[in-house]
């Protein structure tokens, strides 16, 4: 398997974002800017940074805007061009197919190995490493996921951590600390198995059931991340996103 820098990334732009109405009644969430920037374009320079130029984006709400911002961006940051595939589930299916059906939709645009990553959370000083990669690689793990600690509209968190790096499908009333999912994580194709490869008729899946599955069979790593983090979900979230100075 190639396991150099070039392992694809799928980059999750299909919603509608609802609770970011009315901005996204006209321009899809991953648009909305932070910094004077995109959201989709912290991601993507990241990632730049990082050696990984080959993106797979799904798009369902206003998913053409996307394509072509892309499409019409000039390269200014002196990094590698992109390359960009599409899976344009809203023009195949009508809408979006959730998250496990949409990765599973795109499956055969990736490879063995990819990143996954929404591409409306805020979090410009991730690194996205090939070193993460070659330790997976070598892992016998399914999936693993970078955890952050719980934000405020969060507060019970998602999953549990072991102490020797294991992502625990802990019950909210269970002992010990959960924490929240970024939503950025490093993934076999071989997680998604229970969906038929392309998902060709479209079903509409959640990826948080596939998770907690995979989690009570031990298959899922994970690592808590402490840097900056925001879920961008809301129009209040992203005021003070903007309030505050760029670093």
């Amino acid at each position: 398997m190639n396991t150099s820098t070039n392992i694809k990334v799928m980059l999750l732009a299909a919603g509608r974002g609802e609770r970011m109405r009315p901005l996204t009644d006209s321009t899809p969430k991953p648009l909305l800017r932070v910094r004077g920037k995109p959201l989709i374009d912290w991601h993507a320079l990241a990632l730049a940074r990082g050696g990984f130029n080959a993106l797979v984006i799904n798009t369902a709400w206003l998913g053409e805007q996307i394509s072509s911002h892309f499409d019409l961006q000039p390269r200014q940051d002196g990094s590698e061009q992109l390359s960009i595939s599409y899976s344009h589930e809203g023009t195949d299916f009508g809408g979006a197919l959730e998250t496990a059906g949409g990765i599973a939709r795109a499956l055969p645009l990736l490879d063995e190995v990819f990143w996954v990553l929404a591409s409306d959370v805020f979090v410009p000083d991730f690194e996205f490493s090939q070193d993460a990669v070659s330790r997976f690689v070598a892992s016998n793990k399914l999936a693993h996921l970078w955890l952050v600690p719980n934000p405020g509209h969060n507060p019970r968190g998602d999953f549990g951590l072991s102490p020797d790096g294991l992502a625990l499908n802990l019950p909210v009333a269970a002992a010990g600390p959960r924490f929240t999912y970024s939503t950025i994580g490093l993934y076999r194709r071989a997680f998604f198995s229970a969906l038929p490869f392309g998902n060709p008729q479209g079903l509409k899946t959640p990826l948080a059931p596939l998770l907690r599955a995979a989690m009570d069979n031990q298959c899922v790593s994970a690592e808590l991340y402490e840097g900056a983090w925001t879920d961008v979900g809301t129009p209040a979230r992203l005021d003070e996103l903007n309030q505050e100075p760029t670093p």
